[in-house]
C-alpha cells in the first residue's frame, strides 16, 4: 500500500512538473530543482546538480532522464515508470489537443500574445537557472571551464562558427576526467614518497 501511494506521489509530482513548465528543460531546472530538493526534499541540493550534469550529459530531455534517475532512486523500476509518465503526459496531451485545431489555435490575437509572454519567462527561467548553478562553481578547475566556456560561446557567436554546444558538456567532461587523473597521480607519488 505504501509503495503505490509513493508511486502516485511521484506520478503527481512530475505531472506538475511538467504541466507547469514551458520551454523545456532548460527552463524546467528551477522548477525540478523547487519541487524536488526544497519541497520534497527527495534529493540533496549539490545532489541535484550532480544528477543534473548526468541528465544533461545522457541521451534524452533533462526532464525525462531526472524523473527517471530519483523515479528509480525512489521506489525502483515502477518508480521510473511513474516518475517518467508523469513528466511526460501533460506535454503529450497538450500537444496532441492542440493539433486538433493548430491552424485555428494560432489565428488568435491573444494565444500569439500569450506565446511572446510565455517566451519571455522561459528565457528568465533559463537565466535563474543558470545563475543558481554558477552560484555552486567554487573550484579553479570549475571557474577556469566557466569562463572559457562563456569566451569560447561569445565569440563562436561573433564570428559565425557553427559549434554544437554537445561539444561544450563532451569537452567539460574530458577536462574534468583529466583533472581527476591527475589529481590522482600526483596524490599516488605524494603517497609513494612518505
Amino acid at each position: 500500500m505504501k509503495k503505490l501511494k509513493d508511486l502516485f506521489k511521484l506520478f503527481l509530482t512530475f505531472f506538475k512538473i511538467g504541466l507547469f513548465t514551458f520551454g523545456g528543460g532548460y527552463a524546467m531546472i528551477a522548477i525540478l530543482q523547487s519541487e524536488l530538493v526544497e519541497k520534497k526534499k527527495w534529493i540533496k541540493d549539490e545532489d541535484f546538480y550532480s544528477v543534473l550534469s548526468i541528465a544533461e550529459s545522457t541521451p534524452g530531455p533533462i526532464a525525462i532522464n531526472m524523473a527517471t534517475f530519483l523515479g528509480y532512486k525512489k521506489t525502483g523500476v515502477l518508480g521510473s515508470i511513474f516518475a517518467t509518465l508523469g513528466v511526460v503526459l501533460p506535454s503529450f496531451i497538450i500537444i496532441f489537443l492542440i493539433s486538433q485545431f493548430f491552424d485555428a489555435f494560432l489565428k488568435f490575437t491573444l494565444v500569439q500574445y500569450a506565446f511572446k509572454g510565455i517566451q519571455a519567462c522561459i528565457g528568465f527561467l533559463i537565466l535563474n537557472a543558470g545563475l543558481k548553478m554558477v552560484k555552486k562553481i567554487k573550484s579553479p578547475l570549475e571557474i577556469a571551464l566557466l569562463c572559457t566556456s562563456f569566451t569560447a560561446l561569445i565569440l563562436f557567436t561573433l564570428f559565425s562558427v557553427n559549434f554544437s554546444t554537445i561539444f561544450f558538456v563532451l569537452i567539460g567532461g574530458l577536462v574534468g576526467l583529466t583533472a581527476y587523473a591527475i589529481s590522482l597521480i600526483i596524490k599516488n607519488k605524494r603517497g609513494g614518497n612518505q
